[in-house]
């Protein structure tokens, strides 16, 4: 079992609105956003909570690159963003085939420096455009390191949600929450995905991966997948929804768990992958 024995959930912190998207930074820090109230927050090593950002463009799935910056799904004008260490933010991605995406909401990105992001449809309440499908489906989207290409290399979801792949950057696992599937593809030399496959029969929101290539599916508490599909494990958690989740701390052995209105931690056997 993943979860150390002796282990017992903690609850840093609550009063959010919603939290979701943490992120960990090489230091073990957490990065997670409050995206109805507009905000990313800090929880750090020190166990001091912080607001990092307080107009982030209602970003929802977070992500750190090899480089120390975050990138974020901006959903606010449907944009992928990076932001530097004191807050200030480029536009990556604004729309595609001169079209707004449909709302950019988890992220992961590639050893190699590449991106890879899901684009599903949920209509927001903030949204001054047009709250219809922009998109002619609902797709994996792949920016390269450079940044100079950007295309959708898997489509074929009901909406797409969470998505991680392996430290390795040779597997990704793309959660299809709307068909209650979770899907394994293989990362090809050019950045496209090849040989899809079902991993297994259950939707997530948020996902993550350990260092043994476990994963770590959200939605009713945690629930673990080794890397063949079995399931070996579940984190009840006290909320209603359980948005998602990342590995962080000084020895990245701590599970942080984004929970409607909460932060949660709980110590584990097995560390996560930066």
């Amino acid at each position: 079992m993943p979860v150390h024995p002796e282990a017992e959930l903690k609850k840093l912190a609550g009063e959010f609105s919603f939290t979701e998207g943490p992120a960990v930074d090489s230091l073990g820090n957490i990065f997670f956003t409050d995206q109805p109230n507009n905000k990313i927050y800090q929880w750090s090593t020190h166990g001091k909570l912080s607001t990092f950002l307080s107009e982030s463009g209602r970003s929802n799935g977070l992500y750190f690159d090899k480089n120390g910056y975050l990138i974020a799904c901006a959903d606010m004008d449907n944009q992928l963003w990076r932001i530097d260490t004191h807050g200030n933010h480029t536009v990556l991605i604004k729309n595609h085939q001169n079209k707004l995406l449909n709302g950019p909401n988890d992220v992961w990105v590639h050893p190699n420096g590449s991106i890879y992001f899901t684009d599903p449809l949920y209509k927001r309440p903030y949204w001054v455009r047009n709250p219809e499908m922009q998109q002619e489906g609902q797709y994996v989207y792949y920016l390269s390191e450079e940044k100079n290409k950007f295309f959708p290399v898997a489509k074929g979801f009901v909406r797409p949600n969470g998505i991680i792949g392996t430290p390795d950057g040779k597997i990704i696992y793309v959660a299809d929450i709307g068909d209650n599937k979770i899907y394994k593809f293989k990362i090809r030399k050019n950045g496209k995905l090849s040989k899809r496959e079902l991993f297994v029969e259950m939707g997530s929101d948020g996902m993550t991966i350990d260092e043994a290539g476990n994963i770590y599916l959200t939605g009713k508490g945690v629930t673990i997948f080794n890397p063949e599909g079995i399931k070996i494990g579940h984190i009840e958690v006290p909320e209603k929804w359980t948005a998602n989740v990342c590995f962080g701390g000084v020895d990245m052995n701590i599970l942080f768990i984004t929970a409607s209105e909460s932060l949660y931690s709980i110590k584990m056997n097995v560390s996560g992958v930066p």
